[in-house]
């Protein structure tokens, strides 16, 4: 395992190249790239192609892909994967909920069949020459909690470790982790585990490690707009204390995040998805709604920058 056992999950929409490496400087010890088609690789599609880009300033990055069809799966990895040296690992995607994934048969759709997990996990192991784990759910539904029996064809086919989301894809993101099915999947199988779901705080990540043993903790929705959680459970590991970020600490995070944005995309694109990021972040902080309206309304980053630093000096 890594130098390290806290990961950024994968966030489609969220968790591209810039916030990666603002994760990985926080202290992430791996991080994921959003999710990939393999069939849009396959297909030659730049949309897609873009999404698998890594930067040298992040730390360990997995490339996470989703997809169903074993001949297709081997060969973008022989042909696209296998001749590049910034990627860690590979990670299916057996999690993703959204209803366009799972009508094509994708994502949490392969939940219901451990067989054919199996194969493909099979056909990644045999191809890849980075190691290979898998991102599953507890089962399709309620009456459908099979984690261990896919976790054992997972195991079989060669992949060296496992993230459990321990929702079902039924529940989506509602409700709430149950993390004795994190435990019992760390208890049975012989790879590495990493559980994911409900982990919002240091105290969280803490008490997942001590009740279910996992080997890692991936954070994924509550690490949106919030990389300093990162840097938390860094700061708790080595001195048993850590802080929360001032809001002047927060809004040098956002001026660096959009500036990393600008960096991999035309300015009118990182500033409308900025907007959303700094919902995030300035969540919690008094009167932030009259400036995340304000910061709405404008298209120049300068302008956006003023706005802030406004903020930070009439904030008391």
């Amino acid at each position: 395992m890594l130098n390290g056992d806290v990961f950024l999950a994968p966030l489609a929409g969220v968790s591209d190249v810039a916030f990666r490496i603002l994760a990985s400087e926080m202290g992430a010890s791996m991080t994921f790239t959003e999710m990939v088609s393999i069939k849009g690789m396959y297909y030659e599609n730049d949309n897609t192609s873009i999404i698998t880009y890594i930067d040298k300033r992040e730390g360990p990055v997995g490339l996470q892909v989703f997809g169903s069809d074993e001949n297709i799966m081997a060969d973008v990895i022989q042909n696209r994967f296998n001749n590049r040296d910034d990627i860690y690992q590979l990670d299916l995607n057996l999690g993703c909920p959204a209803p366009k994934i799972v009508k094509n048969h994708e994502g949490s759709y392969l939940m219901k069949d451990p067989k054919k997990v199996k194969s493909i996990v099979e056909s990644m192991v045999k191809t890849s020459k980075v190691p290979v784990s898998v991102k599953i759910r507890l089962g399709f539904d309620d009456s459908n909690k099979n984690f261990l029996e896919v976790a054992d064809a997972i195991v079989e086919a060669g992949a060296y470790m496992i993230t459990l989301h321990a929702r079902t894809r039924e529940m989506f993101y509602s409700g709430k982790a149950d993390w004795t099915a994190i435990r019992a999947l760390k208890n049975h199988v012989p790879i590495k585990v990493v559980g994911n779901g409900d982990v919002c705080s240091v105290e969280d990540y803490v008490r997942m490690k001590e009740e279910t043993g996992v080997d890692a903790v991936a954070i994924g929705r509550h690490a949106l707009g919030n990389p300093f959680i990162f840097k938390q459970i860094k700061d708790f590991n080595l001195t048993k204390k850590y802080s929360n970020p001032t809001l002047e600490e927060v809004i040098e995070t956002i001026k660096r995040h959009y500036e990393l944005e600008l960096e991999f995309k035309p300015e009118r694109i990182a500033i409308r998805e900025m907007r959303k990021n700094i919902l995030w972040y300035l969540k919690g902080f008094k009167d932030s709604n009259k400036v995340k309206n304000n910061i709405n309304t404008l298209t120049n980053i300068n302008e956006i920058f003023e706005v802030l630093n406004e903020y930070k000096n009439t904030y008391n």
